[in-house]
């Protein structure tokens, strides 16, 4: 088996529960009686927490020999933290095991995403391929889970999840490449913060990681409420499971189809985040107006731009404007913003939203693109050089 293929399974499994935990965690809060504010702050507390938890988790990765090691580890703590979840009663203690299993699924996907970088990069494979299975994964465990809720409990979201994340640290422990964090010696701690402290005082670098954070964050009150929201327009679970499988199949093809040929023709990052910004500006305008299912498709279709766009255009410029022996923690940083700081934020004030506005919350996630896009408008000579 390649380096690809195993990298191709660890995203398969990885995607497999948030193509799960996406769309129907908020199904599955308010099947225990929960309002919209309540499920935006239990979503949102361990986006909000990666503030510290980010930063923290990037420098105790590091610190190990090999990259697998921190991503099984991270695996059981998410199967630990969802799996309780499903176990206990009360809002403290849903909150306290949904950020635990958050948390910890948060911070595998910048893990992995260096770990395939490095990959890529040495055995010479294209990044978006095995990243793609994953996206293919979301889309099966979009299907799956939207056919499957017609006939069974809610709780089998929490139960897929559990199951996803303890194959996951398996897989991770005994399949993935043994790639070094660093050939030699490793960073001692203090020096691994330093180079966080180097990264956050770059100007450049910040404003890059907060243009892509918040047109990746903009898709916070999808996340959080296009399955209820949907449900009370009359679609059930199962063409909730299609329309979000169709965005993340578009997605797909514009990873395997667009992104090599993008890179053949010498499209660079900045292009492809303005592009993914105005499509999101586009895409959440129109969801404030709650559109008719025919409508829905082609808004779901600007997924591939809003979404896969701007991801590919974010891990681009934090290689370019990082460090090679700060990787790591440059792809934590932006992660920290975009499904952090910012995505939390969006997220809290997303529960209020829902409540007053309904699908008209929609707009501030509008807002919160057109930032993105406005911010990203003066780094061309930058990222295009």
């Amino acid at each position: 088996m390649t380096a690809a293929h195993r990298m191709a399974l660890q995203y398969v499994l990885l995607f497999g529960a948030s193509g799960v935990s996406l769309p129907f965690a908020g199904l599955w809060f308010r099947a225990q009686d929960l309002s919209g504010a309540q499920i935006g702050v239990l979503l949102a507390a361990p986006m909000l927490g990666r503030i510290a938890t980010g930063p923290l988790l990037a420098v105790w990765a590091d610190g190990f020999r090999a990259r697998r090691t921190p991503i099984a580890l991270l695996g059981l703590a998410m199967a630990l933290g969802y799996g309780g979840a499903g176990l206990v009663d009360g809002f403290w203690a849903w909150a306290a095991c949904w950020f635990v299993g958050a948390t910890a699924a948060a911070a595998l996907i910048p893990l992995t995403d260096v770990l395939t970088l490095k990959l890529a990069a040495r055995d010479g494979f294209n990044f978006s391929l095995p990243r793609g299975c994953g996206s293919a994964a979301f889309v099966a465990a979009n299907i799956g889970m939207g056919a499957w809720l017609l006939t069974a409990s809610v709780d089998v979201v929490i139960l897929w999840i559990t199951v996803a994340a303890l194959v996951g640290a398996v897989v991770a422990a005994l399949v993935l490449p043994p790639e070094p964090v660093v050939e030699g010696a490793r960073v001692p701690g203090l020096e691994r913060f330093r180079g966080l402290g180097r990264l956050l005082a770059d100007p450049v670098f910040m404003t890059a990681i907060f243009a892509v954070g918040a047109v990746q964050a903009a898709h916070a009150f999808q996340y959080g409420f296009s399955a209820i929201l949907w449900k009370t327009q009359g679609i059930t679970e199962a063409v909730t499971g299609q329309l979000w499988a169709f965005g993340v199949v578009v997605e797909i093809a514009l990873m395997w189809l667009f992104e090599p040929w993008r890179r053949r023709a010498g499209i660079g990052p900045w292009s492809l985040l303005v592009v993914g910004s105005i499509a999101a500006v586009v895409r959440w305008t129109a969801m404030a107006f709650a559109p008719p299912l025919w409508l829905l498709w082609p808004l779901q279709a600007l997924h591939a731009l809003t979404f896969a766009a701007t991801f590919l255009a974010g891990v681009q410029i934090v290689e370019r404007l990082s460090p090679p022996d700060s990787h790591t923690a440059a792809q934590t940083l932006s992660s920290v913003l975009s499904a952090g700081v910012l995505i939390g934020l969006a997220t809290a004030a997303s529960g209020p939203l829902y409540d007053r506005f309904g699908a008209g919350g929609y707009a501030a996630m509008a807002v919160m693109a057109l930032a993105g896009l406005l911010a990203a408008l003066p780094l061309r000579r930058r990222l295009e050089s």
